[in-house]
């Protein structure tokens, strides 16, 4: 979730219209230079946003692989699978539609629409924390593990904080503002890191009081960003219909819905499979391998929560030509920042495996140069998803996630079983490639009927 799964005092020249005249600069080029300067800043928050989040969440895992016994950490793991996968249906529901919508439709009244949102928040993620308890339950009745249910038992605690956490750093991107988001990560960071620390001093830490230190840390901060947004908006200029709300929520989260569901598989999946045919220690030795591109894979979600508002405004008022330009860009800059990653980490596999599990898990260190490559793979999707999104299109970002979770089902369950962690891998560096190439397809297919406006910027096509 963490998330995979997208910050901030905007200038007046992002916030107005691009249509709209500017006012002449005092200083000669201050214009060209500043604005260059303005995205940086708003970039480096909103890394540093996600690098706390992230940070806090690797240095957990990090901590909870070398103090807990290796089943223990496998449902551990487990668990975390099965939340990020409910950071993926929430994000379709509520945060996604929220950075597009709020930069469109309620631009002119972000107070009245948050106050909605926050009721939809609860209508999501108090019905998500009791199914995740009936499932903590469940895995009680089989007895496939005595570790598992009471990891799900804190993660259901945890859960409606934690999107509430996330909820509220979201809405400081709505008007390209992550200062406040970045104050309250580090505040949400130091609370889980002290928390740990005091119930690991105290022998009581397990996967359950994790969970609960999470969402604990979670609501505080989360308190404390609502106050600081509640006086930071502008008045309410009208008070939108609850129902209006949702049913645009709907309407772009029903395929955003689907789709998260399909891009949970290619990723995550594998987890539960891990766990079904090899146990709970082999599942946390795969997790073990995950975190190490979890910094990487954070940032980059950081990076999609600043450009999907502005993607939104480039595809509908710029054109084609345009969003074609934002799209390559991205591509790239995703691309480049994975390779220089992996370049610098995987000459020190061995010695970083040794040195941040405490020994353990060693074995599989050979792999992280796979798991590089992988992440390479997706990281080149990015740019036409991040678009994608912005043009409202969730269902061609379903039909390049199925066609990954296609090959993720049909290869990986085979490949897992009988390959174990390096059938895993191969299986989603396929499954990646192939929702790159998807992806590309449909953007050009999308942005070839691109309209600015309500006008078709495209050439007439003749129906077939």
């Amino acid at each position: 979730m963490p998330d995979s799964i997208l910050q901030e005092s905007a200038s007046t020249a992002v916030e107005e219209p691009l249509t709209a005249p500017r006012k002449p600069s005092v200083r000669v080029g201050e214009g060209i230079s500043s604005k260059p300067l303005r995205w940086m800043k708003k970039g480096g928050l909103a890394i540093l946003d996600n690098g706390l989040i992230s940070g806090s969440n690797f240095l957990l895992s990090i901590l909870l692989a070398r103090w807990l016994s290796p089943d223990e950490y496998g449902a551990y793991a487990l668990a975390f699978s099965i939340f990020i996968l409910v950071g993926f249906l929430y994000q379709a529901l509520l945060l996604e539609p929220l950075s597009v919508f709020a930069g469109s439709v309620f631009r002119g009244n972000l107070r009245g629409y948050l106050k909605k949102a926050l009721w939809i928040h609860w209508a999501i993620s108090l019905p998500t924390g009791l199914v995740i308890a009936g499932g903590a339950v469940l895995a009680r009745a089989l007895g496939h593990s005595l570790v598992l249910p009471v990891a799900l038992a804190g993660m259901a605690i945890a859960t409606p904080f934690l999107c509430m956490h996330a909820m509220a750093r979201r809405s400081f991107y709505l008007k390209l503002s992550p200062g406040p988001a970045a104050f309250g990560a580090a505040f949400y960071c130091a609370m889980v890191m002290g928390g740990v620390y005091l119930i690991y001093s105290r022998g009581w830490l397990s996967s359950f009081t994790a969970f609960l230190i999470m969402g604990g840390a979670a609501l505080v901060s989360a308190m404390v960003m609502l106050l600081q947004l509640n006086s930071a908006l502008d008045p309410v200029t009208g008070t939108p219909k609850l129902r209006e709300i949702w049913g645009k929520h709907w309407e772009y989260g029903s395929w955003a819905l689907a789709t998260c569901v399909v891009g949970w598989i290619p990723n995550y999946v594998y987890i539960p499979l891990v766990s079904t045919f090899s146990g709970m220690v082999a599942a946390g030795e795969l997790r073990a391998l995950m975190n190490l591109a979890a910094p990487v894979l954070q940032t980059y979600a950081a990076l999609s929560m600043l450009f999907l508002p502005y993607a939104a405004r480039v595809s509908d008022q710029q054109g084609k030509k345009a969003a074609s330009a934002l799209t390559r860009k991205l591509a790239a800059l995703f691309v480049v920042g994975a390779v220089a990653y992996w370049a610098v980490l995987i000459p020190l596999r061995q010695p970083l495996f040794h040195f941040l599990y405490a020994g353990k898990y060693t074995e599989s260190a050979y792999l992280i140069p796979l798991f590089g490559l992988e992440t390479i793979v997706w990281s080149a999707s990015l740019g036409p998803a991040i678009v994608l999104r912005a043009m409202n299109s969730p269902r061609s970002l379903f039909v390049a996630n199925g066609a990954a979770s296609a090959v993720a089902l049909l290869v990986g369950i085979p490949a897992t079983r009988y390959f174990g962690l390096q059938g895993v891998i191969w299986s989603m560096i396929l499954a990646n490639a192939l929702y790159v190439v998807v992806a590309f397809v449909l953007y050009g297919r999308k942005v070839a009927a691109l309209t600015i406006s309500g006008v078709n910027v495209a050439e007439p096509v003749s129906a077939d």
